[in-house]
């Protein structure tokens, strides 16, 4: 590292100020020499102790005897590439610094992508950021290229930590780097970056790199042009928030600052709704109404030059240290919308400890197989607790004539009861869900069904994951709760081969005879 940079010094043009990791070296006026004997005799000290700079710069000019003034000039050389050592060495140390915790990162983010069952969405995505930046800062190491010391400290890894970090401290993270589309107050579709999306999409992250001096002085509409505040980023967030409901309300939104926040704006964005998370600091401002300003844009949160100090902002006068809140409270819909699906996984055998067959029918052996590693039951039962429960009118219908064509004693007996337990509700699609174009997912009993639990502010239980899906992609998102399927298979079993007695567990009866025994 230090040596490609000492050749990018000396290949500088001469006549212009040399840089050296960031730090500028200014040529001096070459001394002039009696005699060609006295110019090579200084070249040679100047060569025999590895200065570039006396040797690049120290040439033959007539004149009176100079000696004593080149031997003094190539000493001041000396001291300079004494410093200039001194400071490559520092950035190297640096360097070396960024590629270890680039290391570690890549390691906490992949480790984080399989802390939830079926991954974290955007995990990749991290991942592979930070592997470039590894890449990046290796090939600096190589001497692959050359870059100011200032650079090292304004790589993305700054920002990149920043997200894991919040992702680490955060419960049922569903997402990082998470790209939402809204449309703004101007009415044109714009997208927003949420780092990290936790407590199963109710909270929104932004994690920020930038010092509390950069951020402010942005505020202030000192910042570079195009830069945007902190506080206009966060009316982005607010916009976008409620265009994204997650079971019908919007999500918590925490701005998390890692290299500490003035109070001004911490008071600011807690003003706007916004939670705030790390030090707040004190800030002496020159400015009396600093809201007055004009404000910037940018949404970058990179570290870069903080040319301009307009603010003195005392980062050792810690006002407050905020964590991360380790319980955040969520409005829970306590509305459930039951599909035809949903319906027969509540009654079917399989549900109920019939999963130790092999049936003729493939799909039923593998739903069977399924029911086996992980029963469908409590879970279903675990999320309509202390819900109301609706169907609408066409799904109950459908469920019922299924019902009649398929179901066996048993299933129909649940059945009953089960319906008992429903408030069923004319079929009342929502305006959104009306406008969706019909597909192979899409059918108009479907439309039915979400639509219907779209206009009761319900949260639809469902197996068709394909619907839900499908209405993303059209920009429609309904409020689910997505499970897997069952079939109705109690009028199969004669005709399936019967597993093994070892294959049944003590464990899944208990669990099934604890839920009967609550009915």
């Amino acid at each position: 590292m230090p040596s490609a940079n000492m050749a990018a010094l000396t290949s500088a043009p001469l006549g212009r100020p040399r840089c050296l990791l960031g730090i500028p070296v200014l040529r001096h006026p070459a001394p002039g020499y009696a005699t060609r004997e006295a110019a090579e005799a200084a070249l040679a000290r100047g060569r025999s102790t590895g200065c570039p700079v006396a040797s690049g710069l120290l040439r033959e000019v007539p004149g009176g005897p100079r000696q004593a003034r080149a031997h003094a000039r190539c000493s001041g050389f000396q001291a300079l590439r004494e410093r200039d050592n001194a400071v490559s060495m520092s950035a190297h140390s640096m360097l070396c610094e960024r590629i270890a915790i680039a290391k570690e990162l890549i390691k906490r983010a992949e480790s984080l992508s399989r802390s939830r069952k079926g991954g974290v969405e955007g995990g990749a995505k991290l991942c592979s950021k930070l592997k470039a930046e590894l890449k990046f800062l290796q090939k600096v190491e190589a001497g692959k290229v050359a870059i100011k010391e200032s650079h090292l400290q304004s790589t993305n890894l700054t920002h990149l930590r920043a997200i894991v970090e919040s992702a680490e401290n955060l419960e049922d993270v569903v997402s990082v780097l998470h790209v939402f589309g809204y449309t703004d107050t101007l009415g044109e579709k714009q997208t927003l970056v949420v780092d990290v999306v936790a407590n199963g999409g109710h909270t929104w992250v932004k994690a920020i790199g930038r010092k509390a001096e950069a951020l402010h002085n942005i505020w202030l509409g000192r910042g570079q042009y195009g830069d945007k505040s902190i506080i206009e980023q966060a009316e982005d967030f607010l916009q976008a928030s409620h265009q994204q409901p997650v079971q019908y309300s919007n999500p918590h939104i925490i701005f998390a600052f890692y290299n500490s926040v003035s109070s001004p704006m911490a008071e600011k964005l807690k003003e706007m709704g916004i939670s705030v998370r790390g030090d707040i600091v004190a800030v002496n401002s020159l400015f009396d109404h600093p809201e007055e300003l004009q404000l910037s844009e940018s949404d970058s949160d990179e570290e870069g030059p903080e040319c301009f100090q307009v603010t003195r902002v005392d980062r050792e006068n810690i006002l407050a240290s905020v964590a991360f809140p380790t319980e955040i409270k969520v409005d829970v819909c306590k509305r459930v919308n039951l599909d035809i699906t949903t319906l027969i996984t509540y009654v079917s055998a399989l549900s109920y400890g019939g999963c130790h067959f092999i049936f003729r029918e493939k799909v039923l052996t593998e739903q069977a197989e399924q029911e086996r590693k992980e029963q469908v039951l409590p879970q279903l039962e675990a999320f309509m607790k202390d819900k109301e429960l609706f169907a609408c009118e066409s799904a109950v219908k459908d469920f019922q004539s299924i019902l009649d064509a398929l179901g066996g004693p048993g299933e129909r007996e649940r059945a009953t009861v089960l319906i008992k337990r429903i408030n069923v509700v004319p079929d009342q699609p929502s305006e959104r869900a009306l406008r969706l174009v019909a597909s192979s997912k899409i059918n108009s009993r479907s439309l039915t069904i979400f639509g219907t639990g779209d206009t009761l502010k319900a949260i639809t239980m469902t197996a068709n994951s394909g619907f839900v899906r499908a209405a993303n992609n059209q920009g429609v998102k309904f409020s689910v709760f997505i499970h897997q399927p069952r079939a109705l298979t109690e009028s199969k079993e004669p005709l399936a081969t019967p597993l093994p007695k070892d294959y049944r567990t003590d464990t899944e009866y208990c669990d099934i005879l604890s839920i009967l025994s609550q009915k």
